[in-house]
């Protein structure tokens, strides 16, 4: 394994590190000066635990089979983090006790203070424990689902390998694919049923220990969402039932007409139409980040040339293979002052996509990198999916590079499409979890019923899944976030209806729509979600008003690319 990060502290020695803590205690907060020194200092070390925690999640993700990796990763949930949390809360308490407090501007200050508010009257120590359980089973989760793998004619594949096949022009082809990789997800529901009951009991026991009634509650404080409230997220799932739904199930119902066939399956969703191939914009990495590194160039040479820095640095991990996690993500490392982009690719469209979603996050990263406080430099997931996925859609006009003029005018459709098909599926994933916790002492038969119910109630219905219903309702536990990040997952959606509008704004006037999402950006966490939003041109807004125009107008582009 490459060292790709700075490990500026010894975590072997953790009496240095509580002493770095203890030092940064005994400074003199009467003062704004001497505030704002301790914030910044804070700020400092804060950043170097972080880089080096965040380079050994890395690795692990990288490497599930590294013992090297597992002990290292381990250690900082076990030992390192635990000690963070413990003296960041007697910072905190430090810090609102300050004389000086008063005397920091409201302008400047006024949100920091807050979520140091909000972080205080979460924390318990008792949870400190529940935490290292917590992070422990979520490692098992990744340790079942990075080693999974099938056998395709002889050839050993992980799941994303699969990927191609299900869009196969051959339906047996696309069934056999799917076959494999549902019954794959199957044969390891047991263990990761096992390992979210035993979630359930930790979280319920954290949100009763933090004096609130449940653990979704519990995180909406924690995720310090001032914004939004549960019962918003509730509208907001009515709303893409009403709007969404009925979109999603018109598209589908003319792909099925499209394919020729009279019973709609699972397999059949993703199928190219007969005489299609795939769409294969690349052929492998180094080929992608090419192509991807001048399509960013046309937008703003900052970006592409950040693309080639990462991976000039060796901040790029995509390709698929057996040992990895699954999925995606960009992880920000403050004192390398670069992000790191874990991929699996396997050729496809969404790979491609998925580059240039992780890499709005890296632009974002880059934009606010010069903040001193390190919780300005911590956005809400809202701003920073509005980053992303808005990343998406702006360089669709510079796809050309990756595709032929008929093959464009496909890729553009599947993105715009895939939108409408992520809506109301993002949505139910936000709804399941608020059921989760609303109803603690649910069973794990009832979790995969009323996982299928929402499906039915706010997702599409056109697919027929008779005698694979198993399949549909146990499919919410290849969701890493459930059992990672609980109730990240509504951001995409809010996002999601952001980035409409922010695209919508761009091909109207594409010079002033760029610098706007770049002011909004820069601006980090410093201002709240509405005026991050407002900044970038667009409105934090999710009424079913809205809901109902962008549909509107993503059906009219729909209509232009046929």
């Amino acid at each position: 394994m490459g060292k790709f990060y700075q490990e500026q502290l010894d975590f072997s020695d953790t009496k240095s590190i509580e002493q770095a803590f203890t030092k940064l205690l005994a400074v003199s907060l009467d003062t704004r000066e001497g505030l704002e020194r301790f914030m910044e200092e804070e700020s400092v070390l804060l950043d170097q635990l972080e880089e080096a925690i965040t380079g050994h999640y890395i690795d692990f993700n990288c490497h599930n089979g590294s013992e090297e990796a597992k002990r290292a990763f381990e250690y900082d949930q076990q030992v390192i983090e635990p000690l963070m949390k413990r003296y960041e809360a007697k910072l905190d308490e430090a810090f609102l006790a300050a004389p000086a407090l008063a005397h920091l501007p409201e302008e400047k200050y006024g949100l920091f203070v807050k979520r140091k508010r909000n972080a205080q009257q979460l924390y318990r120590e008792e949870n400190v424990k529940l935490e290292i359980e917590e992070a422990s089973l979520a490692t098992a989760y990744f340790e079942h689902t990075g080693s999974m793998t099938v056998d395709w004619d002889g050839q050993e594949l992980t799941i994303p390998q699969l990927s191609p096949y299900f869009q196969n022009e051959n339906r047996e082809t696309r069934k056999k694919a799917m076959s494999l990789a549902r019954e794959a997800l199957l044969k390891i529901e047991e263990p990761l049923q096992e390992i979210f009951s035993k979630l359930m009991v930790i979280r319920q026991q954290k949100a009763e220990n933090a004096g609130l009634a449940n653990y979704r509650d519990y995180m909406f404080k924690k995720y310090a969402r001032f914004d939004y409230t549960p019962e918003d997220c509730k509208q907001l799932a009515l709303s893409i039932a009403k709007h969404v739904k009925p979109l999603k199930e018109k598209l589908q119902r003319k792909h099925a007409a499209q394919l020729g066939v009279d019973t709609y399956r699972p397999w059949d969703v993703e199928a190219v139409i007969p005489g299609q191939q795939p769409l294969k914009p690349f052929e492998g990495a180094a080929e992608l980040i090419e192509k991807a590194g001048t399509a960013l160039d046309a937008l703003d040479a900052r970006f592409g040339g950040l693309l080639r820095r990462m991976d000039g640095e060796g901040m790029l991990d995509l390709e698929s293979r057996k040992g990895k996690s699954p999925g995606g993500f960009c992880a920000p490392l403050p004192i390398s002052k670069l992000s790191f982009i874990f991929m699996n690719h396997a050729n496809t469209h969404d790979d491609m996509i998925t580059l240039f979603h992780e890499m709005g996050h890296c632009i974002h990263n880059d934009l606010k990198k010069e903040w001193p406080l390190s919780l300005y430099r911590d956005t809400p997931m809202e701003s920073s999916e509005l980053a992303s996925m808005s990343m998406e859609l702006m360089t669709m006009d510079q796809w050309s590079l990756f595709y032929s003029e008929e093959d464009l005018k496909r890729a553009k459709y599947k993105q715009l499409k895939g939108i409408v098909d992520f809506l109301p599926a993002g949505i139910v994933i936000d709804q399941f979890q608020h059921w989760l916790y609303e109803h603690p002492s649910h069973s794990e038969e009832e979790r995969n019923q009323k996982y299928r119910e929402l499906l039915e109630t706010i997702d599409a219905n056109v697919s027929d899944w008779s005698g694979y219903e198993k399949w549909r309702e146990s499919s919410w536990i290849r969701v890493l976030h459930i059992f990672e990040v609980p109730f990240y997952y509504v951001e995409y959606v809010i996002a999601q209806l952001g980035a409409l509008q922010l695209y919508k704004n761009y091909k109207q006037e594409p010079e002033q729509t760029l610098a706007r999402y770049k002011e909004a950006l820069a601006l980090g966490s410093s201002k709240s979600l509405h005026e991050v939003y407002s900044a970038a041109g667009v409105r934090f807004d999710f009424s079913a008003e809205m809901i109902g125009d962008l549909m509107a107008f993503v059906e009219q582009e729909l209509n232009e690319l046929v």
